[in-house]
């Protein structure tokens, strides 16, 4: 088992400096420069540009930013000179945390209800009721359904605000906005993973004792249907923390993905690569848990080395 605990851990890093390889790879791509500022003299210009080191050889840069990655320094803040990459992570991280777990309970209890509610009714109305909402939370982007969300219930109807403040109310509409991709996927996967369970033999052999219906489904049907789920409820948090940028930027969420579409628009270099890291590591953590959970459930996967695939 230790053994394929750490071929795990190395698969992790190797994925990380992947990302980090590519990112720092793409920043180099990007036309123009951080400081094009018109009114920006080229002495100060020349001095900026030293001070970050962009005018070094590139492959020089790499080496000093590979380095400081390993230290866990991502660098100081272009537009704001005075501010690490860490502190503003540190900063707006939890507000992005914030918006994240409220859609995660969100879309995993209603995901839950929708797919065994589905799957119990098998080609019928609420089952192509389930399906639709599955359909329009996956194939409606949320820079879309967010805008319409604000504006039929915030601003048509005056029910809920729009913008985020100190209120738990005003967190409602991203947080529904946010979640509504992944309720759709965890209802479509509750509902097959239901249908699938309902087909075995030993739920015949429950109708048979006697059982009634609630103590078949809640005993039998859901325990043995919700584990696929549980086994992708980590990848799909940090998913959604991750796919908080557009939500964060439409509701005026000051958290992470605020200053993540910030630092694009300004050429904010090392921000850019500090967050793309930062949230590489959050996704690669959270199917990293869940590869070594699949060792300890099945122990097949680490003896056959399929555990990755």
């Amino acid at each position: 088992m230790l053994k394929y605990i750490l071929k795990r851990i190395v698969y992790a890093i190797i994925t990380l400096w992947v990302i980090a390889t590519l990112t720092f790879g793409l920043m180099k791509a990007l036309p123009g420069d951080p400081f094009h500022n018109p009114k920006m003299s080229p002495a100060v210009k020349e001095a900026l540009t030293h001070k970050y080191a962009l005018d070094r050889p590139v492959i020089e840069q790499y080496g000093i930013y590979i380095s400081n990655l390993v230290k866990g320094d991502l660098g100081t803040s272009i537009k704001y000179p005075g501010r690490s990459v860490n502190q503003i992570i540190k900063d707006g991280f939890p507000k992005s945390l914030a918006l994240g777990w409220r859609a995660m309970l969100f879309a995993t209890a209603f995901g839950l209800i929708f797919g065994v509610i589905a799957a119990l009714n098998h080609e019928k109305v609420l089952d192509y009721f389930v399906i639709f909402v599955a359909i329009i939370g996956v194939s409606v982007p949320s820079i879309v359904m967010g805008p319409f969300l604000a504006y039929t219930f915030g601003v048509n109807l005056g029910w809920l605000p729009v913008t985020v403040d100190k209120t738990q109310i005003s967190m409602l509409l991203p947080a529904l906005t946010l979640g509504l991709g992944t309720l759709a996927f965890i209802a479509r996967l509750m509902r097959t993973t239901t249908l699938e369970v309902l087909g075995q033999d030993y739920i015949q052999t429950a109708k048979s004792k006697g059982l009634n219906k609630v103590q078949i489904v809640w005993k039998h049907v859901v325990r043995n249907a919700i584990m696929p789920v549980v086994t992708v409820l980590g990848p799909l948090f940090a998913g959604i923390i991750t796919g908080s940028i557009v939500i964060e930027k439409v509701f005026a969420v000051a958290g992470l993905g605020d200053a993540f579409v910030s630092s694009i628009l300004e050429q904010d270099y090392s921000m850019i690569m500090g967050i793309t890291i930062f949230y590489a590591v959050l996704i690669i953590v959270a199917v990293l848990i869940v590869d070594i959970a699949y060792g300890f459930i099945d122990p097949r996967l680490r003896i056959s080395g399929k555990g990755g695939k």
